[in-house]
């Protein structure tokens, strides 16, 4: 029997639940660009700027960016000089991306193996204090005020999540997903995407990571692929009524 879950009991995330999460998905992600070979590394990905190479310079970018108070430092200002007047993430990537370019394959998945735990332990403690400082970031064309803990208990798992999720389409690799981890973060999306919304609703998400959601009564009736549902939110691909909805990543 199928157990429908109230999207507003959805628990948040807390701090000890979003270092676990954080350190299986570094996990995955560092084994998945392990087993990548060859072609592999030249393929187109949804991320259409990148091919898997450029993505692949972007997660160790995202791995060592946050391993450190100095790194952070680093990063940040470097960001907000190759930004300029846009988003300040759309620098970061960009640095990222060019920082890394030279690193052969193999020197990329030694380095980020070697980041992927630190970046762990070095979000896990970051002061509370800290973890209130505001940042602003536009969502659907729209700036928000996000705190730092928040990009550092959500954003960031999500953000290597998703190029997991864009790894494995471009060369054909396993996406591995469990009901007790991958469920976890896609049950997380469903609720701040209801609560950006906030329309009743009823849910129905398949696969491993899936989910039967419901919302108040009556509302719009939604049935689909776990993964496919974060992929029309983060903007990968489009979605009509609630699905326009945007959930950053």
């Amino acid at each position: 029997m199928t157990t429908t879950t109230d999207i507003a009991q959805v628990p948040p995330i807390t701090r000890q639940v979003a270092t676990t999460l954080a350190r299986e998905d570094n996990r995955r992600m560092v084994d998945l660009l392990a087993s990548l070979a060859g072609a592999d590394w030249n393929r187109p990905t949804d991320c259409t700027a990148w091919d898997v190479r450029a993505l692949a310079g972007h997660v160790l970018g995202g791995l060592e960016d946050f391993t450190s108070f100095r790194a952070v430092a680093r990063m940040l200002r470097k960001s907000k000089q190759a930004a300029g007047d846009r988003p300040l993430t759309d620098g970061m990537t960009e640095v990222q991306v060019a920082e890394r370019a030279h690193l052969s394959t193999d020197e990329l998945v030694a380095r980020a193996r070697a980041a992927a735990p630190r970046q762990v332990r070095f979000r896990a403690r970051v002061p509370r204090p800290l973890r209130r400082a505001p940042l602003k970031q536009p969502v659907g064309g729209v700036e928000e005020t996000w705190r730092l803990g928040y990009l550092l208990e959500t954003i960031l798992t999500r953000d290597t999540w998703m190029h997991r999720v864009d790894l494995t389409r471009a060369t054909g690799r396993p996406l591995e997903l469990t009901a007790d981890h991958d469920g976890v973060l896609v049950a997380d999306v469903v609720a701040e995407w209801a609560r950006r919304h906030a329309k009743p609703c009823a849910l129905e998400l398949t696969g491993p990571a899936g989910g039967s959601y419901v919302l108040g009564a009556g509302g719009e009736v939604i049935t689909l692929d776990a993964v496919e549902f974060c992929r029309i939110l983060s903007g990968r691909a489009s979605g009509a009524g609630l699905l326009a909805q945007e959930v950053p990543f």
